[in-house]
């Protein structure tokens, strides 16, 4: 750990060469170290994820958020940017993936970076990380309680399909953080998945908390459980060790 981070907005490429604002934190030495793709969730680039692309720059991670909501909203306020991408019914999978690439390729170009980019998201972006991971060369990659990866989405989330036949493509290592009062994913689609993974030898590792439903993580709201976020953070943090250190 470290508490000499820097952290603040920069530019990135992304899908089609699209320009997008991101938010970077990184420790201040040289020393080479993996780097982390942090996917905002659905709610959108608010200050709860800068909040974690921070926390994993004290971790000794090199975090990067590109805003997903750039191109709709740039400039908006999270909440507003967040209502316009759900009225257009989530944002493209195949610009996700190019967004995500460019991200990670800056995470690869910075000066302390040793090679390794993993990614993680929560909720929709939980459904994003697997999704990057199916379609892009990655190091790991972490997906807490991302919902529609098996089940089909309502259709006001038009832009969404199950991913679950992607599975033969994951690139990498995939950690699955899941609550089991949760509904989107309830615990029979973490099932499917799980058995689908199993199915086609990736390597996974699936932890689900009792008594704990969707958004457990989020320190500002009622669904919060801290146990569960904290034995949370520890299996992240441990996973990103044995997979992002060179």
């Amino acid at each position: 750990m470290t508490d000499e981070i820097i952290a603040g907005t920069v530019t990135i490429t992304g899908h089609g060469g699209d320009e997008l604002e991101a938010y970077l934190a990184k420790p201040t030495d040289e020393t080479p170290r993996g780097g982390v793709v942090v996917i905002h969730h659905l709610p959108g680039y608010d200050a709860a994820t800068k909040e974690m692309v921070r926390r994993f720059a004290v971790e000794g991670y090199n975090a990067l958020c590109p805003n997903l909501y750039t191109r709709e909203a740039p400039g908006a306020d999270p909440d507003d940017a967040a209502a316009t991408v759900r009225a257009a019914g989530g944002i493209p999978d195949d610009r996700l993936v190019g967004d995500v690439s460019g991200a990670a390729d800056y995470l690869r170009a910075l000066e302390n970076a040793n090679g390794r980019v993993g990614v993680i998201g929560h909720c929709s972006g939980g459904r994003h990380a697997f999704l990057a991971a199916c379609s892009l060369e990655l190091d790991a990659a972490v997906d807490c309680y991302g919902a529609f990866v098996v089940n089909d989405p309502p259709e006001a989330m038009r832009q969404m399909k199950p991913l679950l036949g992607l599975t033969p493509q994951l690139s990498c290592p995939l950690l699955g953080i899941f609550g089991a009062e949760d509904q989107f994913p309830g615990p029979d689609e973490v099932a499917v998945l799980a058995a689908e993974l199993e199915k086609h030898g990736k390597e996974h590792e699936f932890h689900t908390y009792a008594d704990a439903g969707h958004a457990f993580f989020a320190v500002d709201r009622p669904s919060y459980r801290p146990e569960a976020a904290k034995d949370g953070w520890e299996r992240i943090l441990d996973f990103y060790a044995r997979t992002l250190t060179a």
